[in-house]
């Protein structure tokens, strides 16, 4: 019997140090995605005397260097060309650039006919020119591989406008929202986050958010996915790179929902139409609504009579318009809205 109450009370204090130790666990900071693998493609644009070497550039871009020195661009090397690695394997041969800013010695004018008489790489050209360079390694990632034909890179969105190779200066932090005050999950300090999470020039959402305004309202509306409170990334779901789904979803719609939600995942017997047509954003807002399980609309038979719009005698639609039961909605009988494997009209 003491041996029994013993176990019992030591039993007890370890459910108390587990109850205690949850919220430390459940504020535990997302994991980022983990980066697609990347084969190094450089190539050389001229011959190695034509390159200055890093420390060259160090000289002049100290604050650029030391921010670059800590990505995994800095050690990039390609076996026989030793001299392409650095700041030149993306700007380019920089000797000459180096030789005619040193001449300049700092006048004004020199510097300016330096720049135009030996140009270096700066990442002003076109958006496809500019993302062109990037692609020349980045093209052999398979998360990556469609940016050329992605809809961010056709409305002039280019790489180093989400990206930096050496974050100098960073974007303002966004005023906190009032989801973020009340459910913060810790953030990774700017510079840290910047290393883990691709290099961003601002974490997610942030970042998504200083174009896409009009997703961030929604996320303010009170049912939303939990983006704001920082367990949940906008890359979750979407690949800005480009991808053939709509709204540059990671899988095809419903799969991409899928990857959390596995308890619709099927298959079923009879599925419900509407999934295989238009995925789950047929009857739901992902980003956020003021309904209930994120339903485009209040009362769930208008989301029903969105496609159920037949009148009594149409197959398949055996109720008029307004021959439902006051005191209920479809899914008071059709509750298997997502698929059934027992009966083809998705009753209980």
């Amino acid at each position: 019997m003491a041996v029994t109450k013993s176990r019992t009370r030591h039993l007890g204090w370890l459910g108390i140090l587990l109850f205690l130790a949850m919220p430390v666990w459940a504020q535990r900071m997302p994991a980022p995605s983990v980066g697609p693998s990347v084969a190094w493609l450089g190539k050389a644009k001229a011959p190695a005397s034509a390159y200055a070497g890093t420390a060259t550039c160090k000289n002049c871009h100290s604050a650029r260097y030391a921010e670059f020195s800590k990505t995994a661009h800095a050690h990039a090397t390609v076996a026989g060309h030793t001299y392409l690695h650095g700041c030149e394997a993306c700007h380019g041969p920089g000797k000459a650039h180096a030789q005619a800013m040193e001449a300049a010695g700092g006048s004004d004018a020199k510097v300016l006919a330096a720049l135009k008489s030996a140009p270096i790489w700066a990442f002003q050209g076109t958006p496809q020119q500019n993302a062109a360079v990037c692609l020349t390694c980045h093209i052999s990632s398979k998360m990556q591989e469609g940016f050329q034909h992605s809809t961010h890179l056709a409305h002039g969105v280019a790489c180093q406008n989400c990206h930096s190779a050496h974050l100098v200066n960073p974007l303002p932090k966004h005023p906190a929202y009032a989801q973020e005050a009340m459910f913060q999950v810790p953030r990774l300090p700017q510079q840290i986050a910047w290393l883990k999470s691709g290099q961003l020039r601002a974490p997610q959402p942030d970042l998504c958010f200083s174009c896409h305004r009009g997703v961030q309202a929604k996320f303010a509306l009170p049912v939303h996915h939990r983006v704001p409170e920082g367990l949940l990334k906008c890359t979750d779901c979407h690949n800005p790179h480009g991808t053939p789904q709509q709204a540059n979803l990671r899988e095809i719609g419903w799969e991409t929902c899928e990857r959390c939600h596995v308890e619709k995942r099927g298959p079923f017997m009879y599925p419900h139409p509407a999934v295989q047509v238009g995925g789950c954003v047929a009857c739901h807002n992902p980003h956020g609504t003021i309904n209930a399980f994120l339903i485009k609309r209040r009362d769930t038979r208008t989301v029903c009579l969105q496609c159920h719009t037949g009148f009594h005698g149409q197959d398949g639609v055996p109720h008029g318009r307004l021959g439902f039961q006051t005191s209920g909605t479809c899914v008071r009988c059709h509750a298997m809205v997502h698929g059934s494997n027992f009966d083809p009209t998705l009753l209980r």
